[in-house]
């Protein structure tokens, strides 16, 4: 029944359907892919895609409010707090106070958490150096310019 919706809803033919269905598995396993060697990482420290997300963002933005932080991640307070709890615990983010406002908690890796965000993420620029690489010349700005698209429609 959604396959019908789809088709008559957007004027969409058999192929067309097909092919974006496709591209939805592709993504699908794409992602998996992309996730199972820093998610292997991880396991080894009872840790999860959550905490690769927080490291990756914070590794990115030192000194990132924890509010900024929320904002990026697009999650709750509560969603963030008890997994930055346990980074901040294990020694892999230290948070200190904003010099403009001392109730704004900073947050930055330490360098145990700058070495692990980037065998994570290095891991990861790995698997994407391959893949463009695998897939020609313009495939990267191809493929940047389609994520970008999909992300300002998920705003």
């Amino acid at each position: 029944m959604v396959d019908q919706k789809f088709s008559c809803a957007r004027g969409a033919s058999a192929s067309d359907e097909a092919r974006l269905r496709k591209a939805i598995e592709l993504l699908y396993f794409g992602y998996r892919a992309f996730t199972a060697p820093p998610d292997r990482m991880l396991e080894e420290r009872s840790l999860g895609r959550v905490h690769h997300r927080i490291l990756y963002f914070v590794g990115g933005n030192p000194q990132i409010a924890v509010n900024a932080l929320l904002g990026v991640l697009g999650v709750s307070k509560q969603a963030l707090n008890g997994p930055l709890r346990q980074l901040v615990e294990m020694g892999l983010v230290a948070t200190d106070t904003a010099a403009h406002d001392r109730r704004v908690r900073q947050l930055r890796l330490t360098a145990a958490g700058e070495a692990l965000e980037a065998r994570l993420t290095g891991a990861q620029m790995v698997q994407l150096e391959a893949a463009f690489a695998q897939a020609g010349a313009g495939a990267e700005a191809g493929w940047l310019a389609v994520m970008e698209g999909l992300v300002d429609r998920g705003r």
